[in-house]
C-alpha cells in the first residue's frame, strides 16, 4: 500500500509518483499547444477548431475578458481550445494551483463541464454562480491523492448544460469564462474575511463579491486584513478590542456592509489607479460611519424611552384634568397602566445597556440611557402619589399641579427631539446640531420653570391650611415630577457632550 501510495501521491519533495508524473506533462502540454497553437481567438490559444466552434470559444473568452482584469498582478487564466473526440474542448488553468481546472466540453448546445478543486467549499461556491441557469450539477466527489489540498484530497463536480439555442449556449459560456476569475485566492479571501464575520457570512460576502463583478483581488492586493486593521487601529481604537469580530462591535448586517464597502474600494481604487492611501482613508470613513450609525441605533432605543415618559406625563395629566373637571379619576387604572410603562422601559434600558456594552459604544450614550430612565422612574412614582390624591382636592391645588405637568411634558418633547436631531449630526446636516443644541437650552429652561412652579406649589400647600393627606399627596406629586425634569435637565447636558464629540469629529 505504501508502494503504490508513494506512486500515486503528489509529493513537493522527494521522489516523483505517477501522479506527480501525469500532472507534470498536463502543464507541458499546455505549455506546447499554446506554442503550437495555430491562432488566438479573443485570447484563447486554438488550433484544430471547425468554423461552428468558434463562437463558443468567443463566448467562454468573452466572459472570461470581461474579468480577467480583476485578478490584477495574479497568473492564472490561460485557456486552450482544441477540437478532440467530435467535440469542442475548452481548458482553463485557472490560477496556478494543482488540481484546479476547469475542462468544458461543447457538441452542438450541449455544454459538459468537469471541474476539479482542493476546497470543497470553494467548489460549492463555483456551483452557486450558476443558479440562474438550468444545469444540472452531480459530483462533489471527494478523491484521495496525497500533497493535494490540506487533508491530502480534492473534489470534482461535473455539470450539464443542455440549450435549445446556440445563443442560451453561448450566455452560459460567458458566464463559465466570467466566473473563474473569482476562484483564484477564494479560499485565502474567505479565511481572511471569517476573522471579522461568521465564516457563513463571509462566503456570502465572496459570493455577494463575484455576482457585483467586484472581487476580491483587488482586496487582497491591497492588503486585506492589514487596510481592516489599520481602519480600526486609526477610526475606532477604543471601540473595537484587538481581536475582535466587526460583527461583534457593529452588529451584524453592518458588518457585512462595511466589508462588502471595503471590497468594492479596494477595486474600484486598483481599477482606476488610485493610491493605497486614499483607500486606506476611505475604508477608515465608512467604519466611522457604521459605528455612528451603531449609536445612532441605540440612541433611537433613548428615544423609545422618553416617549415612554412622555406617555407617564400625559396619564398624570389627564388624571389631574379629571379631578379639576369633577370625573370620575380611576386612581387604580392609573396606577396599573404607569406600572406597565414603567417595566417596558426598563427593558428597554436593559436591553440597551447590553447593547452598549456589546459594542463598546460611548459612554455618554450609557449614561443617557441611565437619565432617562430615572426620569421615568420619577414620573411612574408621580404617577402612583397622583392615585393616591383625594377626589376633592382644591381647585387651585389642581391647577397649578396641571400647570407643572405641562412643564415636564414639554420637557419630554424637547429631549425626543433633541435625541432625534443629535441622530442625524454624524451625517454632517448642520442644521440638526443646531436643533439638537437648541433643545439642550430648552431643557434647562423647562428644568427651572418646573423648579419654579414646584416652589410656588409648596408655598400654596403651606399657606392654604389643607388637610395632611392632601397637602403630602400635593407636595410629593410635584416634587417628583420637578425632579423628572431634573434628569431631563442631566440628560440635555449630556447629550450636548455627545454632539459636540460628533461636531468635532
Amino acid at each position: 500500500m505504501s508502494r503504490i501510495s508513494r506512486l500515486t501521491g503528489v509529493a513537493d519533495a522527494g521522489s516523483d509518483s505517477l501522479h506527480r508524473l501525469v500532472m507534470d506533462l498536463h502543464k507541458q502540454l499546455n505549455r506546447l499547444a499554446a506554442s503550437c497553437s495555430e491562432e488566438a481567438l479573443e485570447g484563447a490559444h486554438v488550433f484544430g477548431l471547425h468554423s461552428e466552434d468558434r463562437p463558443a470559444v468567443a463566448a467562454f473568452m468573452k466572459g472570461l475578458n470581461a474579468t480577467r482584469g480583476l485578478k490584477f498582478n495574479h497568473p492564472g487564466l490561460d485557456t486552450m481550445a482544441t477540437r478532440a473526440g467530435g467535440r469542442l474542448l475548452i481548458q482553463n488553468d485557472i490560477g496556478t494551483t494543482d488540481a484546479h481546472v476547469v475542462v468544458i466540453a461543447v457538441k452542438k448546445n450541449a455544454v459538459t463541464v468537469t471541474y476539479t478543486d482542493v476546497h470543497l467549499a470553494r467548489a460549492k461556491f463555483f456551483i452557486s454562480l450558476f443558479d440562474e441557469f438550468e444545469a444540472t450539477w452531480s459530483g462533489l466527489d471527494r478523491h484521495t491523492a496525497a500533497g493535494l489540498g490540506e487533508d491530502n484530497s480534492f473534489y470534482l463536480v461535473t455539470g450539464q448544460f443542455q440549450a435549445d439555442h446556440a445563443a442560451d449556449r453561448n450566455e452560459f459560456l460567458a458566464a463559465l469564462g466570467a466566473a473563474l476569475v473569482f476562484l483564484i485566492d477564494w479560499n485565502k479571501a474567505r479565511k481572511l474575511l471569517r476573522t471579522w464575520v461568521a465564516k457563513e457570512d463571509a462566503a456570502r460576502i465572496l459570493e455577494w463579491a463575484a455576482r457585483q463583478r467586484i472581487g476580491h483581488r483587488g482586496f487582497l492586493e491591497l492588503g486585506g486584513n492589514d487596510l481592516l486593521g489599520s481602519a480600526v487601529r486609526n477610526a475606532a481604537p477604543t471601540r473595537i478590542g484587538f481581536g475582535e469580530r466587526l460583527d461583534q462591535a457593529l452588529g451584524r448586517n453592518a458588518a457585512i456592509d462595511f466589508l462588502k464597502a471595503s471590497l468594492r474600494a479596494s477595486t474600484e481604487a486598483l481599477l482606476a489607479g488610485r493610491s493605497v492611501r486614499t483607500v486606506r482613508d476611505q475604508i477608515e470613513a465608512d467604519l466611522m460611519r457604521h459605528l455612528d450609525r451603531v449609536d445612532g441605533a441605540l440612541l433611537a432605543a433613548v428615544l423609545r424611552q422618553i416617549g415612554l415618559a412622555h406617555d407617564l406625563v400625559a396619564a398624570i395629566s389627564r388624571h389631574v384634568a379629571a379631578l379639576r373637571a369633577d370625573q370620575p379619576a380611576d386612581g387604580k387604572l392609573l396606577t396599573q397602566r404607569c406600572g406597565a410603562i414603567e417595566q417596558k422601559a426598563d427593558r428597554i434600558a436593559i436591553e440597551s445597556r447590553n447593547e452598549v456594552d456589546r459594542l463598546n459604544a460611548r459612554p455618554l450614550i450609557g449614561q443617557l440611557i441611565d437619565r432617562a430612565e430615572e426620569a421615568v422612574d420619577e414620573l411612574e412614582q408621580a404617577a402612583f402619589i397622583a392615585a393616591l390624591m383625594p377626589e376633592r382636592t382644591d381647585p387651585s391645588l389642581l391647577a397649578s399641579l396641571a400647570e407643572l405637568c405641562t412643564v415636564a411634558e414639554t420637557a419630554t418633547e424637547v429631549a425626543a427631539s433633541g435625541v432625534a436631531a443629535a441622530i442625524d449630526v454624524p451625517e454632517g446636516r448642520r442644521a440638526d446640531s443646531e436643533d439638537a443644541l437648541s433643545a439642550v437650552i430648552r431643557l434647562i429652561d423647562a428644568e427651572h420653570a418646573a423648579d419654579s412652579r414646584e416652589r410656588a406649589i409648596t408655598a400654596l400647600v403651606f399657606r392654604g391650611g389643607f388637610d395632611v393627606a392632601t397637602s403630602l399627596s400635593v407636595i410629593e406629586l410635584a416634587r417628583a415630577v420637578e425632579r423628572a425634569t431634573d434628569r431631563f435637565a442631566a440628560f440635555g447636558h449630556l447629550l450636548r457632550r455627545h454632539i459636540m464629540i460628533d461636531l468635532a469629529a
